[in-house]
């Protein structure tokens, strides 16, 4: 070995070291932006833009969705409190026109836990009628259960969240609901803070017997230029099984989410 070599092979272990110690790193931070048992304060500007219906000819619908993300302790053991606030504007009908207002406050609060290398969550749900008009809510009390699920991997995660909810009380006019959604999802990351994602919710009318299962693949961006992380993301949504109409063909989801150090 020439003189000098061992060095040089030394100073590229080295580097190679800290090459793959600042990806494991990056890769971490990744994992912890798109975590949604990440027990991090969360604030989420997210929307769902839905450009076709089945069943109904040329008419769209948008759901602007304001998202708090609160981690707390109660009796000792680590929870999140999640509310989620949406601003619905319907489809352009000719019975109603299209209607713009608050919709249905969301709240659950699951107790954290491990177990086998998953992240879990579980915990009660709830919906309260605070819609502005009929057209924009359910006029509906709704209580349920939600649970969640993730598995951190040196790619990314896998994981999914399962809610259902069934009505017991508000307007004796309105119909009753009983629904259940699953969203499983799959973020591959990618260099420079960017990932693959397919988080599609899958939604189960119970009481109406219709459904639909929708398939999203997008692009998201994590960044951190101080203490809170950025993320952001679109993920185009097809819908490849359904039952019923009045259920979305084509959506795009996009937002931005935002991590606060506690």
């Amino acid at each position: 070995m020439k003189a000098g070599a061992a060095p040089q092979w030394s100073i590229c272990v080295v580097a190679l070291t800290a090459s793959i110690e600042a990806f494991a790193q990056s890769n971490e931070e990744m994992n912890a932006a798109n975590n949604p048992l990440q027990p991090a304060l969360g604030v989420n500007l997210q929307n769902i833009y839905i450009d076709s219906y089945y069943g109904l000819d040329d008419t769209d619908s948008n759901s602007a969705l304001l998202r708090g993300v609160l981690p707390h302790k109660l009796f000792g053991r680590p929870q999140l409190l999640r509310a989620t606030l949406p601003i619905v504007t319907t489809p352009d009908l000719s019975q109603t026109g299209r209607k713009t207002d608050v919709g249905d406050l969301n709240l659950f609060d699951i107790v954290l836990a491990k177990y086998g290398g998953w992240e879990l969550g579980l915990g009660p749900q709830l919906t309260l009628p605070t819609a502005g008009r009929d057209e924009t809510g359910t006029g509906k009390w709704q209580a349920g259960l939600a649970v969640l699920a993730v598995k951190p991997q040196p790619w990314g995660l896998i994981g999914g969240l399962v809610t259902w909810q069934h009505s017991f009380a508000g307007d004796s006019d309105r119909r009753s609901q009983n629904n259940l959604q699953a969203q499983p999802f799959l973020i591959f990351n990618l260099p420079r803070g960017w990932c693959l994602r397919s988080t599609a919710t899958w939604t189960w009318d119970l009481h109406e017997g219709t459904y639909y299962v929708p398939i999203g693949l997008g692009l998201g961006k994590v960044w951190k230029p101080g203490s809170t992380t950025w993320n952001g993301f679109i993920e185009p949504q097809w819908t490849v099984a359904h039952d019923g109409d009045g259920v979305p063909e084509f959506q795009i989801y996009a937002g931005l989410n935002l991590q606060f150090p506690l």
